[in-house]
Protein backbone atom coordinates (compact mmCIF):
# COMPACT_ATOMS: atom_id res chain seq x y z
CA UNK A 1 0.00 0.00 0.00
CA UNK A 2 1.45 3.71 -0.72
CA UNK A 3 1.08 6.60 1.17
CA UNK A 4 0.27 10.02 0.25
CA UNK A 5 3.64 12.10 -0.79
CA UNK A 6 5.38 8.27 -1.40
CA UNK A 7 7.36 8.26 -4.61
CA UNK A 8 6.25 5.19 -7.06
CA UNK A 9 7.06 4.32 -10.78
CA UNK A 10 3.99 3.63 -13.24
CA UNK A 11 5.14 1.55 -16.01
CA UNK A 12 6.65 3.59 -19.87
CA UNK A 13 5.50 7.26 -17.21
CA UNK A 14 8.14 6.93 -14.89
CA UNK A 15 8.51 8.62 -11.27
CA UNK A 16 5.40 10.54 -9.80
CA UNK A 17 3.72 11.18 -6.59
CA UNK A 18 0.89 9.79 -5.05
CA UNK A 19 -0.80 12.82 -4.59
CA UNK A 20 -3.82 11.21 -2.49
CA UNK A 21 -6.20 7.86 -2.13
CA UNK A 22 -9.64 8.38 -2.84
CA UNK A 23 -12.50 6.37 -2.71
CA UNK A 24 -14.96 6.84 -6.12
CA UNK A 25 -18.42 5.59 -6.91
CA UNK A 26 -18.40 3.13 -9.75
CA UNK A 27 -21.48 1.72 -10.69
CA UNK A 28 -23.10 0.45 -7.26
CA UNK A 29 -19.32 0.08 -5.93
CA UNK A 30 -16.94 2.08 -3.98
CA UNK A 31 -13.60 1.28 -5.16
CA UNK A 32 -10.06 2.97 -3.95
CA UNK A 33 -8.13 4.74 -6.24
CA UNK A 34 -4.02 6.54 -5.98
CA UNK A 35 -3.94 9.47 -7.66
CA UNK A 36 -0.45 9.69 -8.62
CA UNK A 37 1.29 12.68 -10.64
CA UNK A 38 3.89 11.94 -13.23
CA UNK A 39 6.98 14.14 -12.04
CA UNK A 40 8.14 14.31 -15.60
CA UNK A 41 4.89 16.01 -17.07
CA UNK A 42 2.47 16.76 -14.12
CA UNK A 43 0.27 14.04 -15.66
CA UNK A 44 -2.51 12.59 -13.49
CA UNK A 45 -2.81 8.91 -13.37
CA UNK A 46 -5.67 7.23 -11.25
CA UNK A 47 -4.53 3.46 -10.32
CA UNK A 48 -6.81 1.70 -8.62
CA UNK A 49 -5.30 -0.11 -5.49
CA UNK A 50 -6.89 -3.13 -6.07
CA UNK A 51 -4.76 -3.41 -10.13
CA UNK A 52 -1.60 -1.52 -8.68
CA UNK A 53 0.62 -4.51 -8.19
CA UNK A 54 -1.19 -5.86 -11.88
CA UNK A 55 -0.03 -2.69 -13.47
CA UNK A 56 3.22 -2.93 -12.23
CA UNK A 57 3.13 -0.06 -10.00
CA UNK A 58 6.01 -0.35 -7.26
CA UNK A 59 8.71 2.04 -5.48
CA UNK A 60 11.60 3.55 -6.46
CA UNK A 61 14.87 1.43 -6.54
CA UNK A 62 17.32 1.15 -3.52
CA UNK A 63 20.36 2.92 -4.34
CA UNK A 64 21.78 -0.75 -4.03
CA UNK A 65 20.22 -1.77 -6.79
CA UNK A 66 21.28 1.53 -8.94
CA UNK A 67 24.87 -0.74 -9.02
CA UNK A 68 22.87 -3.42 -10.88
CA UNK A 69 21.44 -1.14 -13.43
CA UNK A 70 25.07 0.17 -14.19
CA UNK A 71 25.94 -3.66 -14.59
CA UNK A 72 23.62 -4.03 -17.05
CA UNK A 73 24.78 -0.69 -19.05
CA UNK A 74 28.07 -1.54 -19.10
CA UNK A 75 27.43 -5.09 -20.12
CA UNK A 76 29.16 -5.60 -23.24
CA UNK A 77 29.00 -9.17 -23.40
CA UNK A 78 25.46 -9.13 -25.53
CA UNK A 79 23.93 -9.97 -28.68
CA UNK A 80 21.88 -8.15 -30.73
CA UNK A 81 19.96 -9.93 -32.68
CA UNK A 82 19.83 -8.78 -36.34
CA UNK A 83 15.91 -8.53 -37.00
CA UNK A 84 13.98 -5.77 -38.27
CA UNK A 85 13.68 -1.93 -37.21
CA UNK A 86 10.18 -2.38 -36.45
CA UNK A 87 10.16 -5.81 -34.83
CA UNK A 88 12.84 -4.68 -32.45
CA UNK A 89 10.72 -1.72 -31.57
CA UNK A 90 7.88 -3.80 -30.38
CA UNK A 91 10.21 -6.45 -28.47
CA UNK A 92 11.79 -3.11 -26.97
CA UNK A 93 8.48 -1.41 -26.04
CA UNK A 94 7.39 -4.18 -24.30
CA UNK A 95 10.37 -4.17 -21.85
CA UNK A 96 9.65 -0.38 -21.49
CA UNK A 97 6.04 -1.18 -20.58
CA UNK A 98 7.15 -3.82 -17.94
CA UNK A 99 7.81 -0.89 -15.53
CA UNK A 100 11.19 -2.89 -14.48
CA UNK A 101 14.60 -0.51 -14.73
CA UNK A 102 16.14 -3.62 -14.97
CA UNK A 103 14.64 -3.88 -18.72
CA UNK A 104 14.71 -0.62 -19.14
CA UNK A 105 18.31 -0.43 -18.68
CA UNK A 106 18.52 -3.40 -21.39
CA UNK A 107 16.54 -0.94 -23.89
CA UNK A 108 19.23 1.87 -23.45
CA UNK A 109 22.19 0.00 -23.41
CA UNK A 110 21.17 -2.28 -26.59
CA UNK A 111 20.27 1.14 -28.56
CA UNK A 112 23.18 2.95 -27.75
CA UNK A 113 25.12 0.19 -28.60
CA UNK A 114 22.92 -0.51 -32.04
CA UNK A 115 23.72 3.27 -32.41
CA UNK A 116 27.09 2.89 -33.37
CA UNK A 117 27.09 0.10 -36.06
CA UNK A 118 24.24 2.15 -37.90
CA UNK A 119 21.68 5.04 -37.55
CA UNK A 120 18.50 4.18 -35.62
CA UNK A 121 14.99 5.18 -36.79
CA UNK A 122 13.17 8.05 -35.40
CA UNK A 123 11.12 5.67 -33.40
CA UNK A 124 14.38 3.80 -32.02
CA UNK A 125 15.42 7.34 -31.39
CA UNK A 126 12.68 8.30 -29.41
CA UNK A 127 12.61 5.39 -27.48
CA UNK A 128 16.25 5.40 -26.62
CA UNK A 129 15.39 8.82 -25.23
CA UNK A 130 12.23 7.63 -23.47
CA UNK A 131 14.63 4.88 -21.62
CA UNK A 132 17.06 7.57 -20.73
CA UNK A 133 14.87 9.46 -19.36
CA UNK A 134 12.93 7.16 -17.10
CA UNK A 135 16.30 6.11 -15.81
CA UNK A 136 17.80 9.34 -15.36
CA UNK A 137 14.95 10.19 -13.26
CA UNK A 138 14.88 7.35 -10.93
CA UNK A 139 18.43 6.77 -10.62
CA UNK A 140 18.57 10.51 -9.95
CA UNK A 141 16.11 10.03 -6.76
CA UNK A 142 17.49 6.67 -5.45
CA UNK A 143 20.97 8.39 -5.18
CA UNK A 144 19.82 11.70 -3.98
CA UNK A 145 21.76 13.09 -7.27
CA UNK A 146 20.59 15.75 -9.70
CA UNK A 147 19.63 14.32 -12.97
CA UNK A 148 22.65 16.21 -14.76
CA UNK A 149 24.71 14.16 -13.30
CA UNK A 150 23.12 10.67 -13.60
CA UNK A 151 22.49 11.40 -17.12
CA UNK A 152 26.18 12.25 -17.61
CA UNK A 153 27.26 8.96 -15.89
CA UNK A 154 25.09 7.07 -18.08
CA UNK A 155 26.54 8.96 -21.51
CA UNK A 156 29.96 8.12 -19.72
CA UNK A 157 29.20 4.30 -20.29
CA UNK A 158 28.64 4.68 -23.96
CA UNK A 159 31.76 7.02 -24.69
CA UNK A 160 34.17 4.42 -26.60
Amino acid sequence: MFKMGQLAVYPAHGVGVIESVEERRIGEQLHKFYIMRILENEMIIMIPVANAESVGLRPVISARNVRDVYAILQDREVVIENQTWNRRYRDYMKKIKTGSVFEVAEVLRDLFLLRLDKDLSFGERKMLDTARNLLVKEISIAKKASEDTVAAELESFFVA
